[in-house]
């Protein structure tokens, strides 16, 4: 399985101009061929919390253009987004969501778990209830969304079957050490791939300085972006994480966790 993800700039709240900016960027990246391609929490419009000019339903224009980029580079695309409440609840809050979508239409959301308090992003967002896996070319892949990576047991409880978990953030330069540790211990644990995405550029008063990796089951960093626009690849084997398991039977250890 081939998964390249792309550490891109977003034009604060400008969803027309970000998505008019990313489409060459997604045609260069998917020359390569992806099965899966990556882009950042939400990439179209940078972690506002102006909610009402930025949350959009799942039939909105950022899917759509998602749907049309799948289909016209044969790959699956994903990336969060400020997803409107559509449970007719009066005063239900949007989610943080991260969707997948193929050529032939949505074939996944997942809504953050762990809205960023720090930030009131727990005010202007509701939280995710279930982790969600995905099937790609043969390879089992997490989703999770930037603040999620602070929560281990997120992971522990997923799907153990999982080869790969992706990370797509916002993540602030003044963090970026928090960043790539948790990225790499979210690896060594749970013995499986894990790609983070992360933007750059500035939004909202903050600097993000991308620092975009891949990490392999054994904690090795395979490879890394700098603080610019770039696209990093990588191809995932399944057989390499059911081996390394397999020597390493690290996981069989971990003890239960105790009900609330």
């Amino acid at each position: 399985m081939r998964i390249t993800a792309l550490q891109h700039d977003i034009v604060w709240e400008d969803r027309d101009a970000t998505l008019s900016h990313l489409e060459p960027l997604i045609a260069q990246a998917a020359a390569g061929a992806p099965d899966l391609l990556l882009l950042t929490e939400m990439f179209a419009t940078g972690f506002s919390m102006e909610t009402h000019r930025t949350a959009e339903h799942l039939d909105g224009p950022i899917v759509a253009w998602l749907g049309a980029q799948a289909r016209a580079h044969d790959t699956v695309l994903a990336g969060s987004l400020a997803l409107s409440a559509d449970d007719g609840e009066d005063g239900a809050l949007p989610t943080n969501t991260l969707v997948a979508v193929a050529p032939e239409g949505l074939i996944a959301r997942y809504d953050k778990i762990h809205p960023f308090s720090y930030a009131g992003e727990h005010e202007r967002f509701g939280a995710g209830r279930d982790p969600v896996s995905i099937e790609v070319a043969g390879a089992r892949v997490g989703l999770s969304v930037c603040y999620d990576l602070r929560f281990a047991d997120l992971y522990w409880d997923r799907d153990p079957a999982v080869d790969v978990e992706v990370v797509v953030a916002n993540w602030p330069a003044a963090r970026r050490h928090h960043w790539r540790a948790l990225l790499d211990a979210r690896a060594i644990e749970n013995q499986c791939f894990v790609v983070g995405v992360n933007r750059v550029g500035t939004g909202g008063g903050l600097e993000y300085a991308g620092d975009s990796r891949v990490t392999d089951p054994l904690g090795e960093v395979l490879v890394a972006a700098a603080g610019q626009e770039q696209q990093i690849d990588v191809e995932v084997d399944p057989a390499t994480v059911a081996g390394i398991r397999g020597r390493f039977p690290f996981r069989d250890d971990r003890r239960p966790r105790r009900p609330a």
